[in-house]
């Protein structure tokens, strides 16, 4: 027992350390830990998320193409239209936009482009900027637990894959959970704060002329070819939807006198490569800048950190399955939210919600935890903007030149505070509900 707490300092420390250094540090920590266990405790080593990771680089590779082919532009232009079009209801709308954002991208920074839109828009139409700020950086992330895309919900399919879980199940949860629950964080955030010319830090920065004049005449390059990457992109998304939930739609082998069918992983890595390719030899984009994009250097900096981390958390619970079975499940199985409540805690600390999956997941299939449960626990890993250090958090406080989106006095009475607890509490309750229905 007490070689297990030790261990478990360990993977913490491990955990803590590599959030601290961010980015690659995460993974390399957990490389460090995975050879703490190995060559000091003995564990066997699990074996590495291998899928997951050529999925994750099969689907950065065809978002960054889409980036590099002008495809985000012609989004964002889509979406400074759409804004535009409705700016007095535009606390719902910007969390419209963000939600779909990511969930064709499959990822959160995707909303840097739109976030200087929203907090414009907001300040012409006299709206707290705050109300509409706070909650789409919320539907940024809460979209990665519904993109069919995305690193976290690859990985998840991964993982219950062979309960025979499909991406339609997780998607038919995931999607309705996570939007509504971010439309009712929109709604409660539409009463929030004073209104902005009564906002007395917004009259000292109009004061001082730190409010910056609107530029509404924002131009995008964009042709024919961004249409048709944006196209390809999302036919590749509907593609790995419709041959994750039809089974017959995957070529079949039989092999030893079994049928055995392509697997998910192979079908998402072949899809979107072949995206990919297609989108380089028609919209003809500059292929260094395929890698040199944000979307590409964020995917794979979760690659080296799913890699590390997910190794090591795999071989501590491996390693120790038995005593956390004896001592634990008992707990879990008669209260599962406690899980949820981990998986939430565990995101605020990796700032990664595939990580956290990857890291923690494993545990609650091994406790015995239903999967629809885990499906409706999904949700809980978006804890990243507990701490407002996270880079679409800090970005959003610093696009808002009104100073409505801001830290409170005290860190944690922050702008993304209340629509961020209120999104991902709904989502699980929603999810859990719809699990029962669907399950």
């Amino acid at each position: 027992m007490v070689e297990f707490w030790i261990q478990f300092a360990v993977l913490m420390a491990c955990i803590f350390i590599g959030a601290r250094i961010s980015g690659v540090g995460l993974g390399v920590m957990g490389g460090l830990g995975l050879a703490i266990f190995v060559y000091i405790f003995g564990l066997q080593p699990a074996s590495p998320p291998v899928d997951v990771i050529f999925m994750i680089l099969a689907v950065i590779t065809a978002a960054g193409t889409l980036q590099a082919a002008g495809g985000m532009d012609f989004l964002v232009y889509l979406a400074e239209k759409a804004l535009r079009r409705n700016p007095k209801h535009i606390t719902f709308m910007a969390p419209i936009v963000t939600y779909l954002f990511t969930f064709c991208a499959g990822t959160g920074h995707v909303a840097y482009a739109v976030l200087p839109v929203i907090a414009e828009v907001a300040k012409e139409s006299k709206v707290r900027p705050e109300r509409p700020m706070g909650i789409a950086v919320i539907a940024s992330q809460q979209a990665i637990t519904a993109s069919p895309i995305s690193a976290a919900t690859v990985t998840l399919l991964a993982l219950l894959s062979p309960f025979n879980i499909t991406l339609l199940q997780i998607l038919m949860i995931c999607i309705p959970a996570t939007f509504l629950a971010c439309m009712i964080a929109a709604l409660i955030s539409s009463r929030r704060g004073v209104e902005l010319p009564d906002d007395p830090i917004y009259k000292e920065r109009l004061e001082k002329g730190l409010v910056e004049v609107s530029k509404k005449d924002k131009s995008y390059n964009m042709n024919g070819k961004s249409k048709v990457a944006v196209g390809l992109f999302l036919t590749g998304a509907v593609l790995v939807v419709l041959m994750g939930s039809m089974e017959f739609l995957r070529p079949a082998w039989e092999v030893d006198g079994e049928l055995v069918r392509l697997s998910m992983p192979f079908t998402i890595q072949i899809i979107m490569l072949s995206i990919a390719g297609i989108m380089i030899l028609l919209c003809k984009p500059k292929v260094d800048q395929i890698v040199s994009g944000s979307v590409f250097k964020a995917g794979a900096t979760a690659v080296v950190a799913i890699f590390g981390i997910a190794w090591m958390g795999n071989t501590f619970f491996t390693g120790n399955q038995e005593f956390i079975q004896g001592n634990i499940q008992e707990l879990v199985t008669v209260a599962p939210w406690l899980f949820a409540i981990a998986l939430f805690i565990l995101s605020i600390l990796l700032y990664s919600q595939a990580a956290t999956v990857s890291a923690l997941m494993p545990l609650g299939i091994s406790l015995g935890i239903s999967p629809a449960l885990l499906i409706a626990m999904f949700p809980s890993v978006n804890g990243y903007f507990f701490f407002p250090n996270y880079g679409t958090v800090v970005a959003a406080i610093n696009f808002d030149t009104t100073g409505t989106t801001r830290i409170g006095k005290y860190v944690l009475n922050h702008s993304f505070m209340i629509p961020g607890l209120i999104s991902t509490f709904m989502a699980v309750v929603i999810g859990i509900i719809l699990s029962v229905f669907l399950f």
